[in-house]
């Protein structure tokens, strides 16, 4: 695979989630990316997911592809190791933890041409995560079963995996910039921001400042459309999605429901090719459908499923999936041997370039850089 990256040196000074997957996703677009961290290791070395034996399955999953080095980042000289490895590179800085050592001001004096990515909190300033930020962007109020009266947070950090995305993509752009005009950058991407967009761009906000309505809480069906959880007779849960009309007569046909769909439409004055009246009729038609999945295995269930147009998989645990061939026949993992861990499936970038997958390397070892990337500083 022709890297698109290849050449360039990015310099990472971060912890948990952010930062770290921003950086993952550069070296897996060929970009060489060094992860600065204090003696001993950051904050999330340890952090769970770990092995039996204490090694982080988060810490390895999240630096996979990069170089490691560790300085005593508190002693002028190993600041000024830090410094020369931006500056004696391609002058790119992405950070989460910006001190005025490594903040753009200081560093521009030594590389005007800087590109200089720090991710912050809030948008004021103060500080924040992905989890005070989700609480404080109305999402754990919209979130969970429909009696349920207190927050629901997420399990997926959903904000940091969204902020590194873009502070990836900020970077590429940039770098394009500076080979176009010579000019770095300073990019200051906040948390809070990142889900405020979002919340923006999915139409959350326009709904509460124009309808002046709250977004109600409906548990796991799909707010404005069809979808619903059924499960079927030997406990195997599906999620269906019906997005379209076909997607609706489809399932109407599959089930055997055509009549009493039929009748309920027009009991009710409804058009169940609009998606709008399938939405707000949506427990009812759930249960005219529920019968025809709690009659049948999961097996009858997907061999019905597979002939229809119908957007539908089956719910599947981790432990499930780990072992199943969307995994295990996926190109997209490759196995890997960790260091202290052990060999185990690792995903490369999920998109393919000219047909490829860029494959997945290993994390370091902590440090394991340290002594070949300052002696190509200081050669003597």
């Amino acid at each position: 695979m022709n890297a698109p990256l290849a050449g360039l040196r990015i310099v990472e000074l971060s912890s948990f989630v952010a930062a770290p997957l921003a950086g993952l996703t550069l070296a897996q677009l060929g970009a060489e990316v060094i992860r600065v961290d204090p003696l001993g290791g950051g904050p999330d070395y340890r952090r769970w997911p770990r092995t039996d034996a204490g090694e982080s399955l988060y810490w390895t999953g999240l630096n996979k592809g990069k170089r490691s080095v560790t300085v005593d980042l508190r002693a002028p000289e190993g600041r000024a190791a830090v410094l020369g490895l931006i500056t004696a590179g391609s002058g790119i800085v992405l950070t989460n933890a910006a001190r005025p050592w490594h903040g753009y001001d200081a560093l521009r004096e030594r590389r005007p041409d800087l590109i200089h990515l720090e991710i912050t909190g809030r948008a004021d300033g103060g500080t924040a995560v992905d989890y005070t930020v989700n609480a404080a962007t109305g999402f754990p109020l919209v979130t969970g079963p429909a009696d349920h009266s207190g927050p629901v947070n997420h399990v997926l950090p959903a904000w940091d995996v969204a902020c590194g995305l873009y502070a990836a993509l900020s970077i590429t752009a940039a770098v394009r910039h500076r080979d176009t005009t010579g000019e770095g950058s300073r990019i200051v991407l906040p948390l809070e921001n990142v889900a405020l967009a979002i919340a923006g761009h999915l139409g959350f906000l326009a709904e509460a400042a124009v309808n002046r309505t709250e977004r109600p809480r409906i548990g796991n069906a799909l707010f404005g459309q069809y979808g619903a959880p059924f499960t079927a007779a030997d406990g195997t849960t599906f999620m269906i999605v019906a997005l379209t009309a076909r997607h609706f007569t489809d399932l109407v046909t599959l089930t055997g429901t055509g009549a009493p769909v039929e009748a309920l439409a027009k009991a009710l004055d409804a058009d169940f090719a609009d998606e709008g009246d399938r939405y707000r009729h949506r427990a009812v038609l759930t249960g005219l459908f529920t019968p025809w999945f709690r009659e049948r295995t999961g097996s009858e269930v997907e061999k019905a499923l597979t002939g229809t147009s119908l957007l539908w998989d089956r719910y599947r645990s981790f432990l499930e999936l780990v072992d199943s061939p969307r995994v295990t026949a996926n190109p997209l993992f490759t196995t890997v041997h960790q260091p202290g861990i052990g060999d185990l499936p690792a995903p490369g970038s999920p998109m393919t370039v000219n047909g490829a997958h860029a494959p997945a390397g290993p994390a370091p070892l902590l440090g394991a850089d340290t002594e070949a990337l300052l002696q190509e500083r200081n050669p003597s």
